[in-house]
């Protein structure tokens, strides 16, 4: 942000500057220019009424000598030229150019100026007094160097090279003065915001400094941080309040069935054990709901994983329950064929793709063994790669799948496909991929079944 508006105010400054000061500057000198041509050229209508006398009757005259002196330290060029173009005093006597000139001026009558790189040239006709009034009894040719010119225009430019630099300065120095003010309070508020995203909810914003505006978004944060820590505070509370007080009647209430099994009659048996899969019904209920809440708290401290070796762990500890339910668990590559390879990293928070992996391969299993696929030999595949974004992980079965409709709900807790589900498998891992930044789409695999394919972001570098 500084840099930009910094860029911004140094484009905005210049702009104005070019606008403002280049015409200035061109006006000055054109001044300067005009004000030098005019002194010249009063100069040499000066020396014109000096040199009247000497014209007309040929006498010494101490004026024009002085005016010949002063020449002469000026380091100017003086002619003093009769009637008929015969020089009659000089001073370091001109270039040629003046020749030209000297004919306008006899042409026009008038006096006659020329300015050039180098040089200021004025040609003054000298008129006589009395009854030779009207008469031009000579011309003064009076050229004088353009040196102090020249300095007054560069010193012009220098001055106002200096001040467009200090313009320029001032502007820098007041844009990254501003974007400070304006981007600290923001980056606070976006360090607090990403502790707060990573676990710590102590944290808070610093609402005294930047804009009124800034002050009172950080205010405004800080509030919404408070609220966010009581209510997960509360959660967690919660959480763990329900574990303790779900768990042990169920676990006591287990153990009494279990004693009267034992004891029971096989009429009583039978319908005994059939309470007893309720209640390990229940208990896997309790347990789904408090994944669910783990998985809706905040994000843990992210971890740099490798995918396949996550994946090779966890197919390995199903493959008793998967052949139990006569399914085959396969890991193949990002190209479909079997066998294991140097997988993809992902970044993710502590056990959350154990959690998301065990979850997706409970389903597949229990989609298989429920619909009679046993004896069939159901199969469940697994595989990572690389995408332009991240990491997608993808987990296909031949099972009887899914409808769209049913596809739509499937992130809805309680809602599920198997009579022996509890609904809620494919909504703790939603919850665990979104919190991790990551997406979770399903579809129908070729062939029958059903895919789930999830793309986790890439890990930040380090």
């Amino acid at each position: 942000m500084t840099r930009r508006i910094t860029i911004a105010l140094v484009l905005l400054t210049a702009a104005i500057l070019i606008a403002a000061v280049v015409p200035l500057a061109l006006g000055a000198i054109a001044h300067e220019r005009d004000a030098y041509v005019q002194d010249t050229a009063r100069s040499a209508r000066s020396i014109a009424l000096i040199a009247e006398d000497r014209l007309s009757d040929g006498a010494a005259d101490p004026a024009l000598n002085d005016a010949l002196l002063s020449a002469a330290r000026e380091h100017d060029q003086l002619l003093v030229l009769n009637s008929h173009g015969d020089i009659v005093v000089s001073q370091n006597v001109p270039q040629d150019a003046w020749k030209q000139l000297l004919a306008e001026a006899n042409e026009q009558n008038a006096p006659t100026t020329e300015l050039t790189k180098n040089t200021v040239i004025a040609v003054e006709t000298v008129w006589g007094v009395g009854k030779q009034k009207s008469t031009p009894l000579g011309t003064v040719v009076l050229e004088r160097p353009t040196g102090p010119l020249n300095q007054n225009i560069d010193d012009l430019w220098l001055y106002l090279i200096v001040l467009s630099c200090g313009a320029m300065i001032a502007a820098v120095l007041v844009a990254i003065y501003f974007a400070r003010w304006v981007s600290r309070p923001l980056a606070r508020l976006d360090t607090a915001a990403r502790r707060i995203a990573d676990g710590d909810l102590t944290v808070r914003a610093g609402a005294r400094y930047g804009p009124p505006e800034l002050r009172r978004m950080a205010a405004t944060f800080n509030m919404m941080a408070g609220r966010l820590e009581a209510l997960v505070h509360g959660h967690r509370a919660m959480v763990a309040d329900a574990s303790h007080q779900l768990r042990t009647p169920l676990t006591a209430l287990r153990l009494r069935l279990d004693l009267l099994a034992a004891d029971s009659p096989p009429e009583a048996a039978a319908e005994l054990a059939g309470a007893q899969e309720e209640i390990a019904r229940l208990s896997r209920l309790v347990d789904g709901l408090l994944a669910t809440a783990r998985a809706e708290a905040l994000t843990e401290q992210l971890e740099d994983i490798d995918v396949l070796a996550a994946v090779n762990e966890r197919v390995a500890a199903w493959q008793p329950v998967a052949a139990g339910h006569d399914v085959k668990l396969v890991i193949e590559d990002g190209a479909g064929s079997a066998g294991p390879v140097d997988g993809p990293r992902v970044a993710l928070g502590a056990g959350h793709l154990e959690q998301i992996l065990d979850n997706l391969i409970d389903n597949a299993i229990d989609a298989l063994g429920t619909h009679g696929l046993r004896q069939a030999g159901g199969s469940v595949r697994l595989w990572a790669e690389d995408s332009e974004s991240g990491t997608v992980l993808t987990v296909a079965d031949d099972g009887p799948g899914m409808t769209a409709q049913e596809r739509s709900r499937a992130f809805l807790r309680y809602t599920t496909g198997s009579q022996n589900g509890t609904g809620l498998g494919l909504a703790i891992v939603h919850r665990l991929v979104t919190a991790n930044g990551g997406t979770i789409r399903l579809a129908d695999t070729p062939g029958g079944g059903l895919t789930v394919v999830l793309e986790f972001p890439r890990p930040a570098e380090s």
